[in-house]
């Protein structure tokens, strides 16, 4: 009988000595420290958003909402930024969130735009060692326990060769 190995990898990551944690990585006028998201949140203001959304892990058309409310009001924008700065643990208010998004909510995707541009990075992975399992192989003649009833993978159009 055949042993399988299985290597495992920890990891930890690890930003960089310059790199602060708990204040924005540029302010929300610094809008020429990046001139290409500068230009795409003058030019094409809901293109930044939609992508600044997604790299931020929400739905792409999310920033579309704020278009109900006519340019007067942000929750969306003020709801990213609220949320962006409680993940990465960034020191502010929700007032100041409030205070940002009112003034200049185009000025506030660029502020985001950069920081998530900078925490990607600004990552350092650093791997330790390498840990090796030796696992004996499960047997091949046991049915999983979503196919126990016959029926159930005659109904999938599915027949895996090693199952009866």
């Amino acid at each position: 009988m055949a042993h399988s190995t299985v290597s495992v990898q920890s990891a930890m990551v690890l930003a960089p000595d310059n790199f602060k944690q708990n204040m924005w990585s540029t302010g929300v006028c610094d809008c020429c420290d990046d001139m290409g998201i500068c230009c795409c949140g003058f030019w094409c203001t809901y293109c930044l958003m939609c992508q600044t959304s997604e790299n931020f892990g929400e739905c792409l058309c999310l920033p579309l909402l704020e278009i109900c409310f006519g340019g007067i009001l942000h929750p969306i924008t003020f709801a990213m930024r609220s949320s962006m700065r409680e993940r990465y643990k960034i020191m502010g208010s929700m007032q100041d969130d409030c205070c940002a998004v009112t003034c200049c909510p185009v000025c506030v995707w660029c502020q985001m735009a950069r920081e998530l541009k900078a925490r990607r990075q600004n990552l350092v992975v650093i791997n330790s060692t390498v840990h090796t399992i030796h696992q004996q192989p499960q047997a091949f003649n046991q049915q999983p326990q979503a196919f126990n009833q016959p029926t159930q993978a005659v109904n999938m159009g599915y027949q895996s060769p090693g199952y009866q």
